[in-house]
């Protein structure tokens, strides 16, 4: 698939569509979203993408791991591909991503914030630590094979664990150097909203999300000029794979609005 700037990108949709971007969360991964592009690309023009220094992208510089420069490498491609003012919807670090492309560039015409944060959360510190810790300690095997313990619900993990054994052992063989995800992590945790964003923003929050708790995501929708919050009954931190059609619901009915 084409490069440009580096990341790693496909299209999905009508040519003559809206553009819509869909930025994953920690793992970086485009395939991130496969459940929601169905029901997205009907109408919206959908670009995926891997962060750089992840999947099938460039290696990213290690001063560009940073939430600046993650939204630095957005817009490069953005403008690589002539796309100005799309729809984004980001993915926790995906959303924060996002946020940054507001607060700087005032680059999107509207914005989804999934399980995202206006500052970091002490509970979402304490996932993170472990998860740092399984990384160093036990390498990335176990790491991903824990992964769906911070991301799905219990019942949905039970239904699927044949489905997240292939899928750890797809992520494995494209999996990074361990210090690319400590970068990204660390500008997970480094990230603050110091002021206001002018555009809509949606920011969508799961109830039993046990990475973000869902208090994080209404905090963030709280403190913005023109946010709004909806909340999820189920579907875990990962609440856009596991229930992709409230999901795309929720954010359709956003983006049509």
């Amino acid at each position: 698939m084409p490069h440009a700037a580096g990341p790693w990108y496909e299209w999905h949709g009508p040519e003559d569509g809206q553009v819509l971007i869909l930025s994953p969360g920690l793992g970086g991964s485009a395939d991130y979203w496969k459940p929601n592009l169905p029901g997205l690309s009907e109408t919206y023009r959908v670009l995926v993408y891997d962060h750089l220094g992840t999947g099938r992208s460039d290696p990213a510089p290690p001063e560009r791991i940073t939430i600046e420069g993650m939204a630095e490498d957005i817009l490069a491609l953005m403008q690589e591909l002539g796309v100005s003012q799309p729809y984004f919807v980001g993915h926790a670090l995906g959303g924060l991503i996002g946020l940054e492309l507001e607060l700087s560039y005032f680059a999107t015409r509207k914005l989804v914030v999934v399980n995202g944060w206006a500052k970091l959360d002490p509970h979402t510190a304490r996932c993170f630590d472990v998860r740092m810790e399984l990384l160093r300690n036990s390498g990335p095997e176990a790491y991903l094979r824990a992964q769906p313990i911070f991301l799905y619900p219990a019942d949905w993990i039970s239904e699927h664990s044949d489905e997240l054994d292939a899928v750890a052992t797809r992520q494995l063989t494209h999996f990074p150097p361990i210090e690319v995800i400590e970068k990204r992590v660390a500008a997970a945790r480094a990230f603050g909203l110091l002021h206001d964003i002018t555009g809509p923003v949606l920011v969508v929050g799961s109830a039993d999300d046990m990475l973000v708790p869902p208090h994080c995501s209404r905090e963030l929708a709280d403190e913005l000029a023109i946010g709004e919050f909806a909340l999820m009954d189920w579907g875990g931190h990962a609440c856009n794979v596991t229930d992709p059609d409230t999901f795309n619901r929720i954010v359709l009915e956003f983006l049509r609005s």
